[in-house]
């Protein structure tokens, strides 16, 4: 869904300001594959440490977290756990282009062609089982919670706003609605610039909220109404949605058919809708299937949430003693850190 819908959806701008002293929910593996993707070397390689590992989401997020958390921002990392089955596939076909990706960019290495090897270099991007426990590790010593998620963790990530232990869900796109979050934040950077898709450029940006009871209604929808046309555009559990079928389109088949559906409180409306988009010439299982598993995916209410003071001696063994990153510098954003929140501290008491 996410990027295919944002076309149809007036984001509200807001300041890196707006969000001091907030909890946010994040969609874990979203954060770090924008990492991967974006924070490279000039050839467009991943940071790397002295024995081959990738560091490139741990550079992330340690200047990116630590920042965030000198507005006294908190943050809860939901991680992923099993995979849908029909998102099983899809990743299938990810690892395919990623392969491609990577015979690409050796190609153009041989050719010391520098902006094609950027251009491929963003596409290989791969979170292994190494980096994900790198990212814990790190999360862990900065005091942040973490959340082990059944199934999708921004499903997750959006149950835990829905109950009020976090304000906002932290991702990139918008999918998130799908599960029910009622509050959205994106492109929380502090650079103010955000990757271009698929290229090694940025763009200019400010932090968005988007809210889902002002989708609902801006576009006329109910929640499962909703679901049907992120799977008419295309999902994870359905990627690429029905050929010839854009957001205005399919918000255009739902609103023709709305009164067959009930306001999407049975399915026979809701096949009309798939019959008249033509489904079954773009997919061979049900839309039912992809329904059924968008609307009830896996949550859990076992969680304990619980910020705990920064451990610097940990912070500088993971980063430093086991990545080889820069001391000083490392040592410099968390003072840096220790003295805003400091700030904020006795400005507090002063108030008081």
């Amino acid at each position: 869904m996410g990027l295919a819908i944002t076309e149809i959806l007036n984001p509200n701008e807001i300041s890196i300001e707006d969000l001091r002293n907030k909890t946010l929910a994040v969609d874990t593996y979203n954060l770090l594959y924008q990492f991967l993707s974006s924070i490279r070397q000039a050839d467009g390689s991943l940071l790397m440490d002295s024995k081959g590992r990738v560091t490139s989401h741990l550079t992330g997020l340690f200047h990116r977290i630590t920042r965030l958390m000198g507005y006294n921002m908190k943050f809860i990392f939901c991680f992923d756990g099993k995979v849908p089955e029909l998102k099983g596939k899809e990743r299938e076909r990810r690892k395919e282009l990623k392969v491609e990706a990577q015979k690409k960019y050796d190609e153009a290495a041989k050719e010391e062609d520098v902006e094609n090897m950027k251009k491929f270099a963003a596409r290989t991007s791969r979170l292994t089982s190494e980096m994900v426990e790198d990212a814990k590790e790190l999360i862990k010593a900065l005091g942040q919670c973490i959340v082990e998620a059944p199934s999708e963790g921004e499903a997750q990530a959006s149950y835990i706003v829905k109950k009020g232990d976090a304000d906002y869900v932290l991702s990139q796109d918008a999918d998130c609605f799908m599960f029910g979050a009622p509050r959205l934040v994106k492109n929380l950077t502090i650079s103010g610039k955000r990757k271009k898709p698929g290229a090694y450029a940025y763009d200019e940006v400010m932090p968005e909220i988007i809210a889902l009871r002002d989708v609902l209604k801006e576009l006329e929808l109910d929640q499962d109404q909703l679901i049907v046309l992120g799977i008419l555009v295309g999902t994870d559990y359905n990627v690429g949605g029905i050929k010839g079928i854009g957001p205005k389109k399919a918000l255009a088949l739902i609103k023709k058919h709305s009164k067959d559906s009930n306001n999407g409180k049975d399915s026979q409306g809701f096949d009309e809708i798939f019959k008249e988009a033509k489904w079954d010439e773009s997919f061979d299982y049900s839309w039912k299937e992809v329904f059924d598993t968008i609307k009830h995916m896996q949550v859990t209410d076992h969680y304990t949430l619980e910020w705990k003071p920064i451990d610097k001696e940990q912070v500088i063994k993971v980063l430093v003693e086991e990545h080889d990153f820069s001391r000083e510098r490392v040592e410099n954003a968390l003072a840096k850190l220790e003295q805003n929140t400091s700030k904020q501290q006795k400005g507090l008491g002063e108030f008081f």
